[in-house]
């Protein structure tokens, strides 16, 4: 598991081994608080070209609701399980899970951060950001989880390895699928520039369990590449999952077919992903709102009792260029 950071996970699955008597989940409240989103970066692109860096304090409050899908207010409780897309890498991860842990009271570490990739290479331009230096805090991309140890516990082992997108090279005929391939050296970008763009597409899940009941709690984040807005590709020669560009590596797959909760959150880069896609995993999509601009390319499918939204499981105060999803599921 050489794309984790060894320490950091050893110290993720210390913390996870936290007694139950510091762990205050009380019975009557059995809920599992999940999230989805691309922060990208915790930078903002603005419509005149500039961009604004987002503290992740600002982010959180923007994001995190109540029971009547309400920000900033005292009934907010503390997430269990965070599924995020583009951050930098494992600094920018812990760094973030530190500051969600510090917003609910709790000890640095609280939070931990599994991450595809510990500190992926620079690749790209300006990033769409006329300000240079925000443009290049987007050049290192990785995905992650972020999970609060209070609640929940994961093994080493039950972490999987890595399994890349599924891409259509340009230049590449598409033929109905048939000119896809896996999003991985040798086939990634040609431009010595963007060389390791591939990483930011990797994606990683893990098996959790729930330390008051023992439930089993599958989760994986993904970020599909630019090209599956037009050409659905999930690996050599297929479309994916119901033509939606989405497939579950192998170790994940294993991961969650012994999970009785399955959550996966996606930046799928592509519209009309049917609520039903991942419908053979006994999963369900939630949320129909656009997520980025007038566009929905983002995606919380979850196997298990989700709580009704007022706001169609969709917060749009999100101060990201990506709306959050979320989803209270009921265990």
């Amino acid at each position: 598991m050489s794309f984790l950071h060894r320490s950091a996970l050893a110290a993720a699955v210390a913390l996870s081994t936290i007694p139950l008597a510091q762990a205050p989940a009380a019975a009557a409240d059995r809920v599992l608080r999940v999230y989805n989103n691309n922060i990208e970066n915790l930078v903002r692109n603005n419509a005149d070209g500039t961009c604004t860096r987002i503290s992740g304090p600002d982010h959180l409050t923007s994001m995190l609701v109540d029971d009547n899908g309400n920000t900033g207010t005292s009934g907010v409780q503390a997430p269990d399980l965070l599924i995020v897309q583009q951050v930098r890498g494992t600094g920018q991860a812990t760094a973030y899970a530190d500051q969600l842990s510090a917003k609910f009271g709790y000890p640095a570490g609280t939070y931990q951060a599994i991450v595809a990739w510990d500190d992926p290479e620079e690749w790209g331009g300006t990033h769409k950001c006329s300000q240079q230096a925000l443009g290049d805090l987007k050049k290192r991309q990785t995905n992650g989880l972020i999970y609060n140890t209070r609640t929940l516990s994961v093994a080493a082992a039950d972490i999987s390895k890595y399994w890349s997108a599924g891409w259509l090279k340009p230049g590449t005929a598409y033929a109905g699928g048939a000119g896809c391939t896996l999003y991985k050296p040798p086939s990634n970008d040609a431009s010595s520039a963007n060389e390791h763009k591939w990483k930011r597409t990797s994606a990683i899940a893990a098996k959790f369990t729930i330390k008051a009941t023992g439930t089993k709690v599958f989760a994986a984040t993904m970020h599909l590449p630019e090209q599956n807005g037009a050409n659905a590709c999930a690996g050599a020669g297929t479309t994916g999952i119901a033509n939606s560009g989405i497939h579950v590596g192998a170790d994940a797959t294993s991961l969650m077919n012994a999970s009785a909760i399955r959550v996966i959150g996606i930046d799928a880069n592509r519209t009309n992903i049917a609520p039903t896609t991942l419908g053979g995993f006994g999963m369900t999509g939630h949320g129909a709102k656009a997520t980025s601009g007038s566009r929905k390319i983002d995606y919380l499918f979850v196997k298990g009792t989700v709580r009704p939204s007022s706001i169609d499981h969709t917060v749009s105060g999100t101060k990201s260029n990506h709306l959050a999803l979320y989803g209270f599921i009921d265990f």
